[in-house]
């Protein structure tokens, strides 16, 4: 019941002396609010009104829900964006406060509820998920199917599970499918990788290493080395490494080769250009381009520049083109007839292995290159 149906119950003088009296206490109110408190605004003092009839533990909870928002007011963005644990907190606060609405100030109240939403499914979603399972195969079976994926690139999951009965081990297909995914890699549709194909064919690789004379001018060297072997074809070099110039080269190397390769790896440098290619057709040899910012593709030659940089030319002063193509041919017979190569396994790629002991404990060195490396034999 209001206060103006109170009155009218009332015998009329008591409800005119209640009028006046509320009318007086008001404005004493009045008074004493312009007297102690002239600079707050009345929606300030409302503020603090509400504010006494809230608990400490919601007074709190706002406390920290705006400060999480002046948090992310103050990042130095046009428009700061919430994190995922941030909305969160936000959310989490908000179920504590009964006037989070009028305390949320960056976002709209529809898009905090669509935030609790997803949180709400996400919770339910990972507490009804099922509890992984153990393996139903053992260890040794699980490694062995990976091995086997990794292995042969070309076999199916129906392939190695007939190579898993013939050794008496009976696995579902769906099993084999799963142990298949985690090991293999994203490959080619054919599935062969680059070093099988390598190893399958007769495969050279060719490319320029530039170095500097004694007088600074600019000079190349044009190298081609067998892929499987590890063997130097064929060196040269020359201070113009025109297109004509690099296709003369290869039809220099595959003049006197007994075993032509069936493809040839070079890159999209503009030295070998249509010349290259023609000149690789007309002896039967296909060319293989490397790809863009693929290095490992042409790794053997890489490999070999690199040892010549750092063997040889980095030790040597050239005087000309005749010096230099004297240097690479040295250090190339070097190279193919006496220095141990890693990816031979220690092993000569033009030389025979020498693992057995010398019947005498002399040992006598050649020099090569003026003494810069030497070569090793035992004496009979």
């Amino acid at each position: 019941m209001t206060f103006q149906a109170e009155l009218s119950e009332m015998p009329p003088v008591i409800a005119r002396f209640a009028g006046q009296l509320r009318t007086a206490v008001g404005k004493i109110f009045a008074k004493v609010r312009e007297a102690l408190l002239p600079e707050l605004p009345p929606s300030l003092l409302g503020g603090f009104a509400a504010d006494v009839a809230r608990t400490r533990s919601q007074l709190l909870a706002e406390n920290a829900f705006l400060r999480q928002q002046l948090i992310v007011a103050n990042r130095s963005v046009n428009r700061p964006r919430l994190r995922r644990c941030e909305r969160g907190v936000l959310a989490f606060l908000a179920a504590r406060i009964p006037s989070w609405r009028s305390a949320l100030l960056i976002v709209k109240p529809a898009t905090l509820i669509r935030w609790h939403r997803e949180g709400f499914r996400s919770f339910w979603r990972a507490k009804s998920k099922t509890p992984s399972r153990e393996p139903r195969i053992g260890a040794e079976v699980a490694a062995l199917i990976r091995r086997m994926a990794v292995e042969n690139r070309l076999w199916g999951a129906e392939r190695i599970r007939g190579e898993l009965l013939k050794l008496g081990i009976r696995v579902a297909k769906r099993t084999v499918q799963k142990y298949m995914r985690r090991a293999r890699s994203p490959s080619p549709s054919d599935g062969q990788a680059w070093q099988t194909f390598l190893k399958n064919h007769t495969v050279w690789a060719c490319d320029f290493l530039p170095t500097y004379d004694i007088w600074f001018r600019q000079i190349f060297a044009f190298v081609i080395v067998d892929v499987n072997t590890k063997r130097v074809v064929h060196i040269a070099a020359t201070r113009a490494p025109t297109q004509e110039w690099t296709a003369q080269q290869l039809r220099n190397a595959t003049a006197f080769d007994a075993e032509l390769p069936r493809f040839i790896i070079r890159d999209n440098d503009a030295k070998f250009g249509s010349d290259f290619d023609r000149a690789a057709q007309g002896v039967g040899v296909r060319v293989i381009r490397t790809a863009i910012h693929a290095p490992l593709m042409n790794a053997t030659c890489e490999r070999f520049l690199g040892s010549l940089r750092r063997e040889c030319l980095d030790h040597v002063i050239i005087l000309g083109v005749l010096h230099f193509e004297r240097v690479l041919s040295e250090y190339a017979a070097f190279f193919n007839n006496v220095r141990p190569h890693q990816g031979l396994t220690q092993r000569v790629p033009m030389g025979a292995t020498r693992s057995e002991p010398a019947p005498t404990p002399h040992i006598q060195a050649r020099p090569v290159l003026g003494g810069l490396h030497h070569d090793y034999t035992a004496a009979a």
